[in-house]
Parts: structure tokens; sequence; C-alpha cells
């Protein structure tokens, strides 16, 4: 798919990997559907994406809630007539152990409402998005690509049951997708970024982060920059689909 003069839509678009997403597709000549929980925030990306000399839009929604789904995707392709492209990118972390033991005596476990916000959104919103999307498309009769942001979490990391669970069910949704849709000219990758730059890393304390990047064989964080590169691989490459591009750095949990 050429990039250029086409529709595609980032949840999670106001801030972090979401929003240099957009600006990458933007920089390539797409036009943006923004979706977002913020007004301030989407508004003022809105703004920076323009700026790029393409259209876009914001769009308050929780990809968590259905009826709020269907009808912002009814607005976007009412808004732009067309719809060629969706990044799943919004996500959400409430970590914390499955069981927490000090001294021998168990002092707390993973609440049920730390696992359910997690996989209302990062999950099912994943799911409705998509399922959205794709039905668009569908109807539409143009093909498109859908990506789901993952994590290298998706293999399983410690104090994470919940975003692990949500990471590796994004990744294997867009294999089922990939089989699905295919037949209509639409195809689906994943992107399961490692360590990446962002606001909330930035604030961490610089020992904490060190330690962090110590299995990490490139001993730096990955910028979101580079993952906007490889969902923009994912977009132009019309024999991918169906597949997961690990970017992590190395890392292997």
């Amino acid at each position: 798919m050429h990039i250029q003069g086409r529709t595609l839509v980032v949840t999670g678009g106001a801030k972090g990997i979401g929003h240099a997403l957009a600006l990458d597709f933007a920089t390539r000549g797409a036009n943006l559907a923004l979706i977002d929980v913020n007004r301030a925030e989407l508004d003022a990306a809105v703004a920076l994406v323009e700026a790029k000399g393409v259209r876009a839009r914001g769009y308050v929604a929780n990809v968590a809630v259905e009826t709020e789904v269907v009808a912002t995707f009814d607005a976007i392709v009412r808004d732009f007539e067309r719809l060629d492209g969706l990044v799943n990118n919004a996500g959400i972390v409430r970590d914390g152990l499955l069981v927490k033991v000090k001294d021998g005596q168990i002092v707390g476990k993973m609440s049920l409402a730390q696992w359910q916000a997690v996989i209302d959104v990062n999950l099912t919103g994943v799911f409705l998005c998509g399922r959205e999307a794709a039905e668009r498309m569908i109807r539409a009769g143009n093909g498109g690509v859908i990506v789901n942001i993952s994590s290298v979490s998706r293999a399983g990391n410690a104090g994470q049951s919940n975003y692990s669970a949500a990471k590796a069910g994004v990744a294997s949704m867009a294999v089922v997708w990939a089989k699905e849709l295919a037949r209509y000219g639409i195809r689906t990758g994943a992107i399961a970024p490692g360590f990446t730059r962002t606001s909330l890393l930035d604030n961490m304390k610089p020992e904490m982060l060190e330690k962090m990047l110590v299995p990490v064989p490139l001993k730096r964080l990955g910028e979101a920059a580079e993952i906007a590169q490889a969902a923009a691989f994912i977009f132009e490459n019309d024999f991918f689909t169906g597949r997961c591009i690990d970017l992590d750095g190395g890392l292997r949990l």
C-alpha cells in the first residue's frame, strides 16, 4: 500500500508511540484520524500532524466501550470518506505480582480490577477497533491494513500477568485476521516493541533505567520513531501479513 493520500487511524494517538506513528505517517503523506481519551492532548497532537500538510482529526473515545468505538469509526468514515489502515496502539499497564509474598506470608495479589482494566483496553479494545475497521474496509472494497502493537512482554514478563496475556493475544489476533481477511485484500501484522523511550521512562531514575537495560544486547532504549518505521514497513510491503516484528534491541525475556 502506498501511504500517501490514505486515511489511517491510530488509537492512543495523542502521545508516546501513537503520536510518533501519526507524525511518521503524516510525513509520508497520509491523512490521520487519532483516537484517544484526552481532548486537550488530542487537539495538540492533531495540530502537529496538520503542520505536516495533511488532514487530521481527533476523536475522543474509550476503545474498550463498544458503542463509542462503533460511533467513532462511523464518524471517521463520514469525515474522511474512506478508511485504509488502522494501528491498534492504545494501551495501559496495571502491573502486579499474581501473588505477593513477604517473609513467607502472602501480603497481596493481583486484583480482578487490575486484570480486567488491562484486558479491557489492551485486548478487547484491539478486538473492537479491528472488527469495526475490517467491516468498513470490506464494505468499501478497497482493502486495507491493520497493525496491532504487541510487546516483548507477550513472551511472559514477571509482574505482568494481565499485560503479557493481552499482548500475546493481540499478536495472535493478527495471525487470525490475516487468514480471515486476506480474501478482502486486507493485510494484518503486529509489532512487539521492547523498552521504548516514552515520557514514562524519561522520568525514571537513572539507576533504574540502567538496570532495565542490562539484558538488552544493544544497551539502549528503542525510539518511538523506530516503531513507526516498522509500522510503515508493514503498510508498504504488500507481501507482509499475519506476522509479528520483534523490535526489542535483542532482548529476550
